[in-house]
């Protein structure tokens, strides 16, 4: 039997299982208003905001962690047993955390489902090099990443309506078993690489193996061997401090609002579990639209014969353009309505730039190491995150939150310049001489 367009069904079900990433992490931050009435009912309004950002520090540090070895643990056992070893944990996290009866207890599922759901990233990020030619990277990371965008559209109006009919117990029960059902069209599908797959046509598998080959080969058509540093060597070079700092100062960015958008329309709004399933989905809708205009963006300049270089800075810096004055005009957006609308600017923004931003490791480097590089990069980023969740609690103790979105602005600033001052050529790095 031959597939045709395997590549699509395989990235559909990476962007599928992002889906069911963020419909679970989604989870804690809708259900939070009936959590703490019913575990903290004797804390003040300050308390049950610092107790929910130890409790996401705590993932995110996890989540940190399991982008480091995750990335290692995709070049070792590869894409297929990698996604399975990664859902299959997530998902029995999710489940557990129903039988959660504190901090504590809250903090230890939270911890292991954040080392778990990290595999998705490096994970994807060695799918889409071993399964796309370059000139698609960036519209493959697009169709994956805006799996996020619309896990979080589907997770708050979804878990609002599943509150209706079940506890907030019940609820984490039925989103985790969703993670172990994804896995059976994934281990039927993805038998092999392309390389090896038998159900890839034959112009299939040329198209991808001939589209990976180095921009820089030589004209008589000797292709160079790919350059798979070890991690010392990764971490000496300063393009790979670019891809670092870049994924570090432009991922908070996103958390902020993963974490914070139904915090903030609670507070600043009064909005409980149901009101902000009507509203808290509209952010997401601008971060689709952000993955897929990122994605196309790149693709077409491809085409049109832009070299990597030029197509991946022009869209990381437009998406970081884009995000700029939106976050400042966040300080002060007045109704509630105008507030999602702001916040679905910036994802827009952020998610043009982050696809493009989170395939330079498979522009840079060979296969063996695009898993490694992803994962500290992504580690990074998920450090930065957890600095800009500690602070928000100090920032917004009046229910103010304009610094926390004035700190974003910077970061968008420090994200492309890194990219600009320490990548000067993103092209396939060689073995230094």
């Amino acid at each position: 039997m031959k597939l045709n367009g395997l590549r699509w069904w395989v990235i559909a079900l990476i962007a599928l299982a992002t889906i069911i990433n963020y419909i679970d992490r989604q989870a804690l931050s809708v259900l939070w208003p009936d959590i703490v009435e019913d575990l903290f009912p004797d804390k003040d309004a300050l308390e049950r905001k610092q107790i929910y950002a130890n409790i996401s520090i705590v993932f995110v540090f996890a989540y940190a962690f399991g982008q480091a070895i995750f990335g290692k643990i995709f070049d070792w056992i590869g894409t297929r047993l990698g996604f399975v070893l990664s859902i299959g944990v997530w998902s029995l996290a999710t489940v557990a955390h129903a039988f959660a009866q504190g901090v504590l207890s809250f903090s230890f599922f939270r911890a292991i489902l954040g080392i778990a759901e990290a595999g998705n990233w490096p994970g994807a990020a060695k799918g889409n090099a071993e399964w796309f030619p370059t000139k698609e990277r960036a519209l493959a990371q697009g169709i994956f990443n805006s799996g996020a965008a619309i896990g979080g559209i589907i997770a708050i109006p979804l878990i609002a309506l599943l509150t209706v009919y079940f506890s907030w117990q019940m609820v984490f029960v039925v989103v985790g078993v969703a993670g172990f059902l994804w896995l059976v069209p994934w281990l039927i599908l993805v038998k092999a690489p392309p390389g090896s797959h038998p159900w890839i046509t034959k112009e299939e598998r040329e198209y991808i193996l001939t589209g990976q080959r180095k921009s820089g080969a030589e004209n008589n058509g000797d292709i160079d061997e790919e350059y798979n540093p070890t991690t010392l060597e990764l971490l000496g070079r300063k393009q790979s401090w670019g891809v670092i700092i870049a994924s570090a100062a432009i991922d908070p960015i996103w958390w902020l609002f993963v974490f914070w958008i139904p915090i903030y329309l609670n507070e600043v709004y009064g909005m409980d579990v149901k009101s902000i399933g009507i509203y808290g989905w509209v952010p997401y809708v601008g971060a689709m639209l952000g993955a897929w205009f990122g994605g196309l963006l790149a693709q077409n300049r491809l085409k049109a014969g832009w070299s990597i270089d030029k197509t991946r800075k022009l869209t990381i810096t437009i998406g970081c353009v884009v995000m700029l004055p939106a976050l400042l005009a966040l300080a002060n957006p007045g109704a509630p309505v105008i507030a999602v609308l702001i916040m679905a600017v910036i994802l827009f923004g952020f998610q043009t730039a982050i696809g493009n931003v989170q395939t330079l490791p498979s522009d840079l480097l060979g296969k063996k190491a695009v898993g490694t590089l992803s994962g500290i990069s992504g580690m990074a980023a998920k450090l930065g995150a957890v600095g800009l969740t500690s602070l928000v609690p100090y920032l917004t103790a009046d229910g103010n939150y304009a610094s926390a979105f004035i700190i974003g602005a910077t970061l968008a600033i420090v994200a492309m310049a890194a990219v600009w001052l320490l990548i000067p050529k993103i092209e396939p790095l060689s073995k230094p001489e």
